[in-house]
C-alpha cells in the first residue's frame, strides 16, 4: 500500500512507443527526503519512467501525482515549475556555453535575479571545481566536471524532487565514488531523489527504497539493503561487484 505522505505517487503507469508497451502498468512512490532507485537492464523502461514524470513523453494511462496534484497533463516546463528537475542521462550540458551560463539556464523559470546569483555561489561552494572553471566552455570540462555541472544546473531550479538518469554512466570509478558522495550529501540536506542507475551496487547502497524494473514491469521492491542481500538481485545485477 502507498503511503499518504508520499511526495510522488506513480500508479498503474503505461507508456507506449508505437506498438510497443514500454511501461506495462508500474506503481511506486517516493517519500519526502528519501533516495528511491529504479534498477534494471538497458531497455527495462527506467529512462521512460523519468521522461513520463518530466512531461517529455505521453502516457497511455495511469496516474502521476506530485504533492497532491495530477501532473500528467503538464508539459515539461510546467513540471519544472511544480518542483521536479532532472539531471539527464549523458549530462547534456550546453557545450558552447560557459559553466556560469549553463547554471543560469537551470534558473530560467525563476524571477528572483539577485537570489539566482547567490544560488550560483551556493553551487560553487558545493562544487569548487566549477568555480575554478566558471568562464570555461562546458564542452571542455571532464566527464566528472560535466556531471557536477548537470547536477548544479538542475539544483538552480530549486527542485523539491531531483531525478537523476544514470549519473555514473561513462565515468571512471573514482569519479563515480565522488558522484555518489554528492548524492548522499544532497539527501542529507533534505533533497528528495529519484535515481535511475545501472550501477546497481552503488545505487542500492545509498537508496532508502528500491525497485527492480524488467521489460516495463516492477518485479521486485524493498529497501536498498533488502535488495542488496537478495540472491536474485545479486545474480542478475550485482555480479562480481557484490560484497
Amino acid at each position: 500500500m502507498m503511503s499518504q505522505a508520499s511526495m510522488l505517487k506513480v500508479k498503474d503507469l503505461k507508456v507506449n512507443y508505437g506498438g510497443i508497451e514500454a511501461l506495462k502498468g508500474i506503481s511506486f512512490d517516493v517519500e519526502q527526503g528519501q533516495i528511491v532507485t529504479l534498477i534494471g537492464a538497458n531497455g527495462a523502461g527506467k529512462s521512460t519512467t523519468l521522461r513520463a514524470i518530466s512531461g517529455l513523453v505521453k502516457t497511455a494511462s495511469g496516474a502521476i501525482n506530485f504533492l497532491g496534484r495530477d501532473i500528467i497533463p503538464f508539459n515539461a516546463q510546467q513540471v519544472v515549475a511544480e518542483g521536479i528537475a532532472m539531471v539527464p542521462e549523458g549530462r547534456r550540458v550546453f557545450d558552447n556555453l560557459t559553466v556560469k551560463e549553463n547554471l543560469k539556464i537551470g534558473a530560467y523559470l525563476r524571477k528572483d535575479r539577485d537570489e539566482i546569483e547567490s544560488g550560483i555561489e551556493d553551487i560553487y561552494q558545493r562544487f569548487p571545481r566549477l568555480k575554478e572553471r566558471e568562464w570555461q566552455l562546458a564542452g571542455t570540462l571532464s566527464g566528472g566536471e560535466q556531471q557536477m555541472l548537470a547536477v548544479g544546473r538542475a539544483m538552480m531550479a530549486r527542485p523539491k524532487l531531483l531525478m537523476m538518469d544514470e549519473p555514473s554512466l561513462g565515468l571512471a570509478p573514482l569519479v563515480v565514488r565522488d558522484i555518489f558522495a554528492i548524492i548522499r550529501e544532497l539527501k542529507a540536506e533534505g533533497i528528495t531523489i529519484l535515481l535511475i542507475e545501472q550501477n546497481a551496487n552503488a545505487a542500492l547502497r545509498c537508496a532508502d527504497q528500491a525497485y527492480v524494473l524488467e521489460t516495463g514491469r516492477i518485479t521486485m521492491q524493498g529497501t536498498g539493503e533488502e535488495l542488496l542481500a537478495d540472491q536474485r538481485v545479486r545474480d542478475a545485477y550485482l555480479g562480481s561487484t557484490a560484497r
